[in-house]
């Protein structure tokens, strides 16, 4: 039987009155004096603890904090039938209150994956007073969109929020803990079975009757009611003042599925409103780089948010 992975830091939970519900927090060690935290965020369908093989990669020890996002992990949501971005936003800034208040850091690191790295950029242009250092993984925003889509889009909106009332996007059940990592494996197959059983018993809880359910609301298979508005994310990322770092990977899953209707090129003349912005890349590693590329990444954030003489353009993958 394959051992489950085993963390070399081992973390604590919080829980925050937040916006009238209660947030999960985990964080790796204690705040220091005139180091800025590092808050990373989460992407869509996972939880904080996903960061754990980063965390236990970095040198020195920083103080590290991962809220589950509403609706995920241990930040339960129930009574909602959709999300909206927005929230994610609001969130977050309470977070970073309840964070000031408890250690007096008034800047922090933000670190975001895919969903989490296009809150932590825009979020970045929004309050960028309270932004010491910016990294987006594979945050890559959405393809444009016109007003022509907004019928269709809503349409389809009121369809899903119904379907979550019926029950019909419930999400899958499973008959065990070795059942969800092998769910996580088919999605990213670089995944090692020890880390995958280490995840699936954070990604996932038990039920009554032996089985496994995935720690997410239903609700965030519901599609926007809002188009992406390009000329907006523009607008707010030209307000960001922190030096930035994008972290993609050489494989660009996401693009072959959006094909001609959003290209890396694009992503890349989206982020060129980022005054200063650098880019950096990682081999062999799919979208979850962060389980994928671990020590590399833990390498790439530890020079860019630790060294203030270090240039993001320096550093090689």
């Amino acid at each position: 039987m394959t051992p489950v992975y085993q963390a070399q830091r081992q973390s604590q939970s919080h829980y925050f009155s937040v916006r009238g519900r209660q947030y999960h927090v985990r964080t790796w060690g204690e705040p220091k004096p005139h180091e800025a935290p590092w808050v990373m965020l989460h992407g869509w369908m996972d939880v904080g603890a996903s960061f754990q093989f980063v965390v236990d990669e970095l040198k020195g020890e920083p103080f590290v904090v991962a809220p589950d996002w509403r609706g995920f992990g241990l930040t339960q949501d129930e009574h909602h039938d959709h999300f909206t971005f927005p929230d994610y936003l609001c969130d977050l800034d309470c977070l970073l209150d309840h964070l000031q208040a408890q250690s007096d850091h008034t800047h922090f690191n933000l670190i975001g994956h895919s969903m989490g790295g296009n809150v932590a950029t825009l979020y970045a242009g929004l309050r960028g007073e309270r932004i010491h250092k910016l990294v987006n993984l594979e945050g890559f925003g959405l393809p444009p969109s016109h007003p022509a889509m907004a019928p269709e889009r809503l349409r389809r909106w009121m369809k899903d929020v119904k379907s979550v009332g019926e029950g019909a996007l419930a999400l899958k059940t499973y008959a065990s803990v070795q059942e969800v990592a092998q769910r996580l494996i088919k999605t990213n197959a670089r995944l090692p079975l020890d880390k995958a059983l280490w995840l699936a018993e954070h990604w996932a809880q038990p039920l009554a009757l032996g089985r496994w359910s995935i720690l997410g609301s239903a609700a965030h298979k519901v599609v926007s009611a809002h188009l992406y508005q390009v000329d907006e994310v523009l607008s707010i990322l030209r307000c960001i003042t922190a030096p930035t770092l994008c972290v993609h990977t050489q494989e660009r899953a996401l693009f072959k599925k959006w094909g001609a209707m959003y290209t890396f090129e694009d992503y890349l003349q989206r982020m060129s409103a980022i005054e200063g912005v650098q880019h950096l890349e990682i081999a062999h590693a799919s979208h979850m780089l962060h389980h994928d590329q671990p020590r590399m990444l833990a390498s790439m954030l530890t020079q860019f948010l630790s060294d203030p003489s270090t240039c993001a353009m320096e550093m090689t993958a």
